[in-house]
């Protein structure tokens, strides 16, 4: 199946690049998310006519990203939890409590932008996590993590 990317796509391409994917990719990701077209002579036209538009709004979604990361760089989110004499919560923090309580702390993060690549946090102490706030940006922040008493 060949598309046309609407945005920057990470590992496939940049705006207007055609690129071949497999059917399945296109169809149930990058046609429905808005993120590419189908290569058809009319969507080209309507591409190349439409394409000042699509970088314009590329260029200011980077800017809120790289923004959005200013305010977040060197940020330490703490967080409380029940944990054993160990050390070993009682559970674990995931990907969608931290989004939370950054969204608390005043840093509106959706889940799907955290990226935790050693899983889920079961253990207290510091960790280092990864924000994907955009597919050029990332920030790294340390979560701490304290039993609650």
């Amino acid at each position: 199946m060949e598309v046309i990317l609407l945005q920057k796509v990470a590992n496939l391409g940049n705006i207007g690049d055609r690129v071949k994917v497999k059917s399945g990719y296109g169809r149930n990701f990058l046609l429905p998310t808005g993120k590419a077209t189908l290569a058809t002579p009319a969507n080209v036209a309507k591409f190349q006519a439409q394409r000042a538009e699509f970088e314009k709004k590329a260029a200011a979604d980077l800017a809120d990203a790289e923004r959005r990361a200013a305010a977040l760089k060197d940020f330490r989110l703490e967080m409380k939890a029940k944990a054993g004499s160990e050390g070993k919560l009682f559970g674990s923090i995931g990907t969608a409590d931290i989004a939370e309580a950054l969204t608390e702390a005043g840093h509106a993060v959706e889940r799907a932008e955290v990226r935790m690549p050693a899983g889920p946090i079961r253990t207290v102490g510091e960790q280092t996590l990864t924000i994907h706030l955009h597919t050029d940006v990332n920030v790294d922040i340390v979560v701490a993590v304290a039993a609650e008493e």
